[in-house]
């Protein structure tokens, strides 16, 4: 039996709908109490089609032992659980992946590899944070740091200083200036004073 899909704010979203499959799958070598949860979604309009949609509906599935529980109130939880382990990934990806040694065993018992784990952390997080609190509800709010980099960073500027100000002036040519000013005008709405 299928229920209709939760969105971010725990609404119930259009054209998107959630299923348990357990009871229809041999689940004979997984661990006792694994559940299969479906969600079947309309793709948002624009998005490009994977030969794996079916009949033009996005399927997507995660395995699960938690028991209790709505269908729901579970799906919306794995996503954002899926997010914060998509962050961990980037993190191994851009710095954890280039530690001196073979293994994180022998990373850890090196003086200098706590303070880079924790300087990759660090980077990561501000990232993160940035990115919540710039963007908004933009798409850029979900860009991994390489496309936030070609796209944000590398925005062509020059500083000028007048009158004991310092402004920054970005490139009117670059088709990523306007949502760098945008991001930088809700940045600096939330700092104090």
């Amino acid at each position: 039996m299928r229920t209709e899909a939760y969105d971010a704010v725990d609404a119930a979203r259009d054209g998107a709908w959630v299923a348990e499959l357990t009871h229809l799958m041999d689940l004979t070598g997984w661990p006792k109490g694994m559940r299969v949860i479906v969600r079947k979604e309309r793709p948002h309009p624009g998005a490009q089609l994977r030969f794996e949609d079916v009949d033009g509906m996005r399927v997507t599935a995660f395995a699960t032992n938690t028991v209790r529980g709505q269908l729901p109130d579970l799906e919306p939880r794995h996503r954002r659980r899926a997010r914060c382990e998509d962050r961990i990934r980037i993190a191994k990806d851009t710095g954890l992946a280039n530690l001196p040694l073979a293994s994180f065993n022998a990373n850890r018992s090196r003086r200098c590899a706590p303070p880079s784990c924790a300087v990759v952390a660090l980077a990561a997080e501000i990232t993160a944070w940035t990115q919540m609190l710039a963007f908004g509800e933009t798409p850029a709010r979900r860009w991994e740091p390489k496309k936030l980099r070609y796209r944000i960073f590398t925005v062509p500027a020059t500083l000028a200083r007048t009158g004991r100000r310092v402004v920054l002036h970005l490139s009117a040519r670059s088709a990523w200036s306007g949502l760098t000013l945008t991001g930088l005008g809700h940045l600096a709405d939330l700092a104090p004073g």
